[in-house]
């Protein structure tokens, strides 16, 4: 039994029965990173092994610490990891070494996960590509040639890879959610205000950016979702909603479907991702689902507008304290320092109005449909070489991160969005469409998801690098 390929949740059961233990598990997790970690350079800050056995044998000899007992997980590198390098993708952290953990790391561990080591990421989290002066590039696992996406590119390859069977990401323009579509796996954006983010600096403010669960199935996502959920006195948004697991496939008989498509022309689309895309919600017609083409609902530049401004106030509020030293800072976040720090508070304040005309517009969408469905991604994973795409289709991207719209109208609002796997192009290069519910319907999501998962399995049938 090769134990790097099950699904989180059987791995978890079969340590909770001792069918199978923490330091077998261990063992097994070290060989998998070992034999392709060096290939794709997804895990990075890699404990030594002597402690990790160590660690794993002593759980083995305890008590069962909760729903992640003896589970491996390589974290986030935007995440403070206590006793782990924690650099964010910067030189300027590459010697940071916590000594406490994030909130997020501090409760997989109290679930009984072992943190391994970290997940490599963009510098900052900024660009949807993972690279960075530390670590270096991570590889795509289907064409190491290509991008595996990002910023969760780390989490996104190990997890196709079969080097963890669990992964945590955050998302701000998508930032689980391409890579999941590259690397044939799920991602889960939660509703936000379920997922505390770190409890400093600023609580009430800035709302674009969560935390959420990466896997090889949705009811695995569900699993770390409930780990990573729920409020925390510091945080004065998040509230409590209830755990989502067990997840069930949902019963897909009159489910209404929105397909947005490409937004009527204003997200430019790579050849042959559309109809990838729209082929797969033929699994939830098979099964009983009504899929209707949607009419632009809402003014697509509108919203871009909306976006940058409050990505760059967002963006600028959290690298401000590195002000002095921008120099070290790559173009990007150079960028997004100084268009944050111009904008007036009206600007701000037009630009949330906007966000709320949309919030309400889709409110009024959910109506009519029980879910809406876009492509994760508007271009196919392009080579490790280039900073970002700039031109799609013969139109030129006017940003950085231009060529990632297609994620603006979840992640402007906060709804709950799940990236699943649509299947491979042409070129055997994975796609997958993001399936997205109004405010609340994570729960519905994942059952969703999970029917759809039953009757594709796309993580299971082309793993990567076998």
């Amino acid at each position: 039994m090769d134990v790097t390929q099950l699904s989180a949740k059987t791995l978890v059961d079969q340590l909770s029965s001792d069918a199978v233990s923490s330091v077998e598990v261990m063992a097994a997790t070290l060989d998998r990173i070992g034999a392709v970690n060096g290939a794709v350079n997804a895990i990075v800050a890699l404990r030594g092994a002597d402690d990790l056995m160590a660690e794993a044998a002593a759980l083995d000899a305890g008590p069962n610490r909760g729903p992640l007992h003896g589970l491996p997980i390589a974290v986030k590198d935007l995440v403070n990891v206590a006793g782990i390098v924690s650099t964010q993708g910067s030189p300027l952290f590459r010697d940071f070494v916590p000594e406490q953990d994030d909130l997020i790391a501090a409760r997989m561990r109290a679930a009984g996960a072992i943190l391994i080591g970290k997940t490599n990421s963009p510098e900052f989290g900024l660009g949807s590509h993972t690279f960075n002066p530390v670590y270096g590039a991570t590889r795509n696992p289907y064409d190491g040639a290509r991008t595996c996406g990002g910023s969760s590119g780390g989490a996104a390859v190990a997890l196709a890879t079969g080097m963890v069977a669990l992964a945590d990401g955050s998302d701000m323009m998508g930032s689980l959610r391409n890579p999941a579509a590259w690397n044939n796996v799920y991602g889960f954006r939660p509703s936000w205000g379920r997922v505390p983010s770190e409890p400093a600096g600023d609580g009430f403010l800035h709302q674009l950016s969560t935390l959420g669960p990466m896997a090889r199935s949705p009811e695995d996502l569900g699993l770390l979702l409930d780990v990573i959920s729920g409020a925390d006195p510091r945080s004065p948004l998040v509230a409590d909603a209830g755990n989502v697991s067990p997840v069930q496939a949902a019963d897909l008989r009159g489910v209404r479907i929105g397909w947005l498509g490409d937004w009527g022309g204003a997200f430019p689309i790579e050849d042959s991702i559309l109809d990838l895309c729209r082929d797969a919600l033929g699994v939830f017609e098979e099964q009983g689902a009504v899929v209707e083409h949607v009419s632009p609902p809402f003014d697509a530049e509108k919203m871009w507008g909306s976006w940058v401004t409050l990505r760059s106030w967002a963006v600028a509020a959290g690298l401000q304290p590195l002000q002095g030293k921008s120099e070290a800072l790559k173009d990007s976040a150079q960028w997004e320092l100084e268009r944050g720090l111009m904008l007036s508070a009206m600007q701000v304040h037009e630009a949330s109005v906007t966000r709320s005309e949309w919030f309400r517009r889709a409110a009024g969408l959910f109506q009519d449909y029980d879910v809406l469905v876009l492509p994760a991604a508007q271009v196919w994973p392009f080579d490790i070489e280039t900073p970002y795409p700039r031109e799609i289709m013969g139109r030129v991207m006017d940003t950085y991160h231009r060529w990632m719209q297609v994620t603006v109208p979840v992640s402007l609002i906060g709804l709950p969005c799940m990236a699943a796997p649509a299947g491979f192009g042409a070129e055997g290069l994975p796609m997958g469409f993001q399936l997205i519910g109004p405010k609340g319907s994570d729960a519905r999501l994942l059952s969703m998801g999970t029917a759809y998962h039953e009757a594709t399995t796309w993580p299971q049938k082309r793993p990567a690098m076998r």
